[in-house]
């Protein structure tokens, strides 16, 4: 485990394996501590920088060694990139990429200095510094018996207690918490599904609720069936794991206040049920459950954070197989609200479980709904991977959430909702099919779900094609990416007394 305090050194006191400088692209005048140093080690720095050995660029990291009475083993410079670019998410992609480097050549103790502080305040490089880093040097080797593990045992934060302690400490310990969230989500996301189970997902929802004091229900497949969820029923039928329907609440303020909802999708493994999916890369769909895993994640932090918001976590927890007792194409189920759904495609099973999931929502008298899902495919053709999707029947819910991720570095696009659309969905033997054709599928997924929110103010993030990466790449490792966590923490924030 990776310690991470600060450090009250003096720069040229510090007894580090590492201490690493930010510097940008293309910059005319080196500025505080990098000039400083500069100065001391007779424009080394500087040198480097006019010959391009240091250009600054993103992720750049080159690391100096030989100063004559600097107690620092290495001086690590970590490129910026270009300064009008410059963020909180530049921060925690340098925490990360200087990380993962210094941790491939088994270096133990690491400090940074204060990259950036200067224009994000001390509080936002602290803070930026810390999730980087957590989510940085991340990685899922529960199931390997030689895990490579971490060398790095301590990231020190050196030169910001000089301003206010309490304030960097605070930083430090949000960034923690946000971060830890993010894994917690990835870790969900990575087991394999028969590892990850409907009932291993509710035990674990269990244990964060009791550890973190918040309220949680789990109903089994006869409260599911007697609240009338047919939907869930259905998607479930085919599989020997038995759904969970997951209900968190955390109250942070006055009980009577209507809280916000979260919904993530649960699928803890999607064959496609009869209509299969292909063999190729099926196993990736142990991670269907990311929007799951990233509403209980976000739930945890919020209580960690002690927000002062109420809001319920709802997770409709299920695998969808082709058993012989599986729900079959031109099949027709009834959703907890009394709507009568063709099946077109059983592999348009995530719309299904969130029926169920925003009805039973309604019912508990929520005051916006935002929901998490690996949803379709059609995303991944629409946006790429860069981009989650999001829908909304509100505008300011949709922007503010759009606002939020660019806070935090999620990147989200918002698509169109309109009626338009709507025939692609109706059936002509119930009130809906739950498949709108090859033409706008992310879109016609999205107002399916819309059909069950009605006039509540409601989202939908559509996160198939970002929740995970087949590559290493600043704070992401490969797997899990734990998406949709920070801007849903961000998002809580702005409904705080």
């Amino acid at each position: 485990m990776t310690q991470i305090k600060i450090n009250k050194s003096d720069v040229f006191e510090l007894k580090t394996d590492a201490l690493v400088l930010g510097v940008f692209e293309k910059t005319e005048k080196f500025t505080g501590l990098v000039q400083q140093l500069d100065e001391v080690f007779q424009n080394k720095i500087s040198s480097l920088y006019s010959e391009n050995e240091i250009r600054g660029k993103l992720g750049e990291v080159t690391i100096i060694h030989n100063f004559v009475g600097f107690s620092a083993e290495r001086l690590v410079i970590a490129g910026l990139g270009k300064i009008e670019e410059f963020d909180s998410d530049v921060v925690r992609k340098v925490s990360a990429s200087v990380l993962n480097r210094l941790n491939g050549i088994n270096l133990k103790q690491v400090s940074f200095s204060p990259i950036g502080s200067d224009l994000l305040g001390i509080f936002n490089s602290a803070k930026s510094i810390v999730e980087g880093a957590v989510l940085g040097l991340y990685r899922f080797e529960k199931y390997k018996s030689k895990p490579a593990g971490v060398s790095i045992k301590s990231v020190d934060l050196m030169g910001f207690a000089s301003v206010n302690e309490d304030q960097v400490q605070d930083a430090v310990n949000q960034g923690k918490i946000i971060a830890e969230a993010v894994n917690l989500s990835r870790d969900l996301s990575n087991e394999p599904s028969n590892k990850m189970t409907p009932s291993v997902l509710s035990e674990i929802a269990t244990d964060i609720a009791n550890k973190e004091d918040f309220e949680i229900e789990v109903f089994d497949e006869k409260d599911i069936s007697n609240f009338g969820m047919g939907a869930l029923i259905g998607v479930a039928s085919g599989s020997v794991e038995k759904p969970k329907f997951i209900v968190l609440k955390y109250f942070g303020k006055d009980k009577k206040s209507s809280p916000l909802c979260f919904i993530g999708k649960g699928i803890t493994f999607d064959s496609g049920g009869i209509s299969l999916k292909p063999a190729q890369n099926m196993g990736d769909m142990k991670g269907d459950m990311a929007g799951g895993a990233s509403v209980i994640a976000a739930i945890q932090a919020i209580a960690k954070l002690k927000l002062k918001i109420n809001l319920v976590v709802i997770v409709p927890a299920t695998e969808n197989m082709p058993g012989g007792s599986a729900q079959k194409p031109g099949d027709v189920v009834t959703a907890m609200n009394g709507t009568n759904i063709e099946i077109d495609n059983t592999d348009a099973e995530g719309r299904l479980v969130l029926a169920d999931a925003i009805s039973y929502a309604r019912t508990i008298g929520v005051s916006k709904i935002v929901d998490v899902a690996t949803l379709t495919g059609a995303i991944r053709v629409a946006l790429g991977t860069n981009y989650a999707g999001i829908f909304g029947n509100n505008d300011e819910l949709t922007k503010n959430i759009i606002e939020s991720g660019k806070i935090v570095g999620e990147k989200i696009w918002e698509l169109p909702v309109d009626h338009d659309y709507d025939h692609q969905y109706k059936s002509q033997v119930a009130d809906f099919k739950n498949t709108g054709g090859r033409d706008a599928g992310s879109i016609t997924g999205a107002q399916f779900i819309g059909e069950f929110a009605g006039e509540i103010p409601w989202a939908h993030l559509d996160i198939a094609a970002i929740s995970r990466t087949n590559s290493d790449k600043f704070y992401n490792r490969k797997g899990a990416t734990g998406f949709a966590v920070r801007t849903m923490i961000q998002f809580a924030r702005l409904f705080e007394i």
